[in-house]
């Protein structure tokens, strides 16, 4: 088996339907890891949040590698993990960390 990152194999099974199209589904596939971004009840139960934001925040991250690889062209703009605001291409530097808006809490003023 490939070893594929997470936001890849989502967008392909979003693409399940049509294979060769997945790459338009990676948008598709960061607003999901972005909805469940914050673990639930069950799930603060069973584990570490922070450690589950920080994998999803990484698979987020990757968006950007596989969206403007040279194998997959440009690919969609995009928009901001929560999928709320529009990104066009020039409003993203080439660090993959730019795709993602880290909060660690609010600073005492």
């Amino acid at each position: 088996m490939e070893d594929r990152s997470l936001i890849e194999r989502l967008a392909r099974h979003l693409a399940a339907a049509d294979p060769d199209a997945w790459p338009t589904r990676v948008e598709d596939a960061a607003s999901i890891l972005a909805l469940i971004k914050e673990p639930d009840t069950a799930m603060r139960a069973a584990g570490d949040g922070d450690t589950w934001r920080a994998m999803i925040d990484a698979a987020l991250r990757d968006r950007w590698s596989i969206s403007h690889s040279p194998i997959h062209g440009d690919g969609p703009a995009g928009s901001d993990e929560e999928g709320e605001i529009s990104l066009p291409s020039d409003a993203v530097g080439h660090d993959r960390a730019d795709w993602i808006h880290l909060h660690h809490g609010e600073k005492d003023a």
